[in-house]
């Protein structure tokens, strides 16, 4: 599907300002979307809207429907009085420029408690109503969330397959004990979501009220300790205990020498077959129900996979599998009609993954960071870029463009002093520029390189499993001149 000509920014809600520790929901991502706006900005790009996992990182996620309870607009929840004012005042641990997860989620954790709490005593009518009425809308992935959720406390966060076999297999008459023993908590997480969902809509509308579009972020794999993979083992690769066999993860590239081994359970991609991939089809169209337009992550996974066994540290020892292939997207199609969908195809690109990327119409990626390391028939370099793809100075887990330059080689900076005709004095809008001139359909830059940000800022290091995933920015960074300027290249090169 062909995007018209446009660009957008890249930040997700967790690093906006706002007083409780992390960004969410509330107004600082109302007055970004009127940031972009005035920036002449038609997107905004987000990472997984999910809950964080291992290292808080939102691709490891407890569920592949839920949202991240952490970016709950806690105002909205006094506004309906279910918060006291008291409720709000920030912890003084709290930093402005980062995430501190080891304050921030039991902080906002306990206020959503507290809130869930109130409702349950004195909400309305009209609001039990509304809940109702979205539980049941949700009820096939809500109703397995809201109950491993509340197990997964009770269980001490272990491994679900470590838990009391008959919970583990899911047996009808444990799981409705676990239902009665634990139904407050599970109205909680049930809350949670409810929550989420109505103010992410709210945020959504206004952006789109306002010319933005939002391009979400679906992670291929999920992680073990999720709702889904309980709730339907046979569609992951698990051996007789539960556990995984083999786990997903990429051979060593440009990011590692020995591959990134991310540990998430692979797919029984025939069992997904048996249904006419219905768990796939749900999951797309679930997504769809959040954001505009869908990045799917490590698309080259459904051409070919890397599987790991399970017993080994590193992703140096795998093998490549034949991914589903048309059959996935072909099902998808039947059941949802085209979607925007853009393709992350980095990495190892094969001409398979090329040819069912482009048999379905979905757009590429195409980082300009990787553009200068080799000669002019670099896929990367804008005057080899193509309509139908979309064009970054970077994404979540490059370097900001000014880190990046900072550390690149002198080839690369001999040959993108040539190319760019520059000093090389500007480079993270150098980039910039380069992308909005770029034939590419649609531009998004990182909000970390339109502040022209150094290495610190970086939201992400992939192969290391913690410390990301972590920054915030403060509007006392961003001048007039950054919402100039962007729309002055909008207005230079067509992306209106």
């Amino acid at each position: 599907m062909r995007f018209p000509r446009a660009s957008g920014v890249l930040l997700h809600p967790t690093s906006l300002p706002g007083p409780h520790g992390s960004g969410d929901l509330g107004p600082e991502a109302y007055h970004f979307v009127d940031w972009l706006v005035a920036a002449g900005q038609k997107l905004w790009q987000v990472l997984p809207l999910a809950g964080i996992g291992p290292g808080n990182s939102p691709y490891m996620s407890n569920s592949a429907f839920a949202c991240n309870a952490l970016m709950i607009d806690l105002g909205e929840l006094q506004q309906q009085g279910w918060l006291e004012t008291a409720d709000l005042v920030p912890l003084a641990e709290f930093d402005a420029a980062a995430v501190d997860y080891a304050h921030v989620h039991p902080y906002r954790m306990e206020r959503l408690a507290r809130a869930a709490a109130n409702y349950a005593a004195r909400g309305t009518a009209a609001q039990r109503a509304d809940f109702a009425a979205f539980a049941a809308e949700h009820a096939n992935w809500l109703d397995d969330y809201a109950l491993f959720m509340s197990l997964c406390e009770s269980c001490g966060w272990r491994d679900w397959c470590d838990w009391a076999p008959a919970l583990a297999r899911r047996e009808p008459q444990a799981l409705a004990a676990a239902r009665v023993r634990h139904a407050e908590r599970i109205d909680f997480w049930r809350f949670c979501q409810w929550r989420f969902y109505r103010q992410w809509a709210a945020l959504r509308a206004y952006a789109n009220d306002k010319g933005v579009q939002i391009i979400g972020d679906t992670p291929i794999f999920i992680a073990y300790l999720s709702a889904e993979v309980w709730a339907n083992p046979q569609l992951f690769e698990l051996d007789a205990q539960g556990r995984p066999s083999v786990v997903a993860g990429v051979p060593p590239d440009f990011f590692s020498a020995t591959g990134q081994r991310w540990g998430n359970p692979l797919y029984r991609w025939s069992e997904h077959a048996k249904d006419g991939y219905a768990w796939w089809v749900e999951r797309v169209r679930r997504t769809f129900e959040l954001v505009d337009i869908v990045r799917i992550d490590h698309f080259r996974g459904f051409a070919g996979y890397w599987e790991i066994p399970a017993s080994e540290p590193t992703a140096v020892h795998g093998r490549w599998l034949p991914g589903p292939g048309d059959a996935l997207f072909e099902a998808i199609a039947h059941a949802l009609g085209p979607v925007p969908i853009i393709a992350e195809d980095l990495g190892v690109i094969t001409p398979d993954v090329d040819a069912l990327r482009k048999k379905f119409e979905f757009p590429g990626m195409r980082i300009l960071q990787f553009a200068f390391a080799g000669d002019a028939s670099d896929r990367f370099l804008p005057h080899n870029h193509e309509r139908d793809t979309v064009v970054y100075t970077g994404t979540h887990d490059n370097d900001t463009v000014a880190g990046w330059w900072a550390t690149a080689t002198d080839a690369e900076r001999h040959y993108a002093r040539g190319y760019l005709a520059t000093d090389g004095h500007d480079m993270p809008w150098t980039l910039i520029r380069a992308a909005m001139a770029s034939v590419a359909d649609t531009a998004v830059h990182p909000m970390q390189d339109v502040l022209a940000l150094p290495t610190e800022s970086r939201m992400n290091y992939p192969g290391q499993e913690s410390g990301w995933w972590r920054w915030r920015f403060d509007w006392s960074e961003v001048q007039p001149w950054h919402a100039g300027r962007l729309a002055e290249l909008v207005r230079l090169y067509g992306r209106a």
